[in-house]
């Protein structure tokens, strides 16, 4: 395979942008996050609000959840940096747009995009096209996460392990055995003191709201059909287990209805996350 063919963007890294941009394009203010930018990295056909994959009504949910993963890791990273935290490792980072949209804040840490590195080497690419850059903060690590390279090759990138970092790992714990996250969990919890990690995980299909396990089901089809199947599912006292075992000593679950009251209290519009995914908060000390 040429490198041109592998310089291409995550089907599901391109999902999530756009699913970013129709919340502001389609759903009632105030918004979750505002963020196009993912749009114009992505660079769709006209028509793409078109797509059965962008439906407004049949997405509202999922589309929820997303914007909303995107708002609780910002508010968690702008947290960190005015506790002096100057570290900021994105795993799995995707069509992550953070940089882009909150220089003032990313400029002043050092930024880890970790990702394959197809949509890694699109990505750069589409930044410098758009007149973005590639500033000298925002570093780009291309790994294989079921492989045990990603700590090795964001050490060489410039990473320091003995100072405080913020960890966001949202979207990627599906795709992974339950092998390969006890690894990332384990190699996280050696972070200096103070660091933090949120990482999403989804429950079983029957720990969520029956109204939300159809459009589950074809999502898990869609998945398989891509080539990429969802691996590994948990229940909340499964993924508190698995961080204990990586060694972590204080950490929390933030539940789709933690996240619903924190962010949509007060919508008339019905515009709430699906019931599938959760978070692990977890600190080191």
């Amino acid at each position: 395979m040429t490198q041109d063919k592998k310089a291409v963007p995550d089907n599901t890294a391109v999902r999530t942008a756009l699913w970013r941009a129709l919340h502001v394009q389609v759903d009632a203010a105030p918004h979750i996050i505002e963020d196009e930018i993912g749009l114009q990295l992505a660079a769709p056909e006209a028509d793409w609000q078109q797509r059965p994959d962008m439906h407004p009504d049949f997405t509202k949910r999922l589309r929820a959840s997303m914007v909303a993963r995107a708002r609780f890791i910002e508010d968690m990273v702008k947290e960190a940096y005015k506790l002096g935290t100057r570290q900021y490792v994105i795993l799995g980072a995707g069509l992550d747009t953070f940089a882009q949209r909150q220089p003032e804040i990313a400029s002043r840490m050092q930024v880890f995009e970790i990702d394959q590195p197809g949509t890694q080497a699109w990505k750069q690419q589409r930044l410098t096209e758009l007149g973005f850059g590639l500033p000298d903060w925002l570093h780009f690590v291309s790994v294989d996460f079921e492989m045990a390279s990603w700590w090795e090759q964001l050490i060489k990138a410039g990473f320091n392990p003995g100072k405080p970092s913020v960890v966001a790992c949202t979207g990627v714990t599906l795709y992974l055995t339950r092998e390969a996250i006890l690894d990332t969990l384990r190699q996280i919890a050696t972070l200096a003191p103070g660091s933090k990690l949120a990482m999403t995980f989804y429950l079983p299909a029957d720990l969520m709201e029956e109204e939300d396990r159809p459009l589950q089901q074809i999502s898990e089809k869609g998945a398989r059909a891509a080539g990429t199947p969802f691996i590994s599912f948990f229940s909340p006292e499964e993924m508190l287990a698995l961080a204990r075992e990586a060694g972590f000593k204080e950490m929390e679950i933030i539940s789709s209805g933690d996240i619903a009251r924190r962010y949509f209290t007060g919508r008339t519009d019905g515009f709430s996350p699906a019931s599938g995914e959760e978070f692990l908060v977890a600190r080191t000390v």
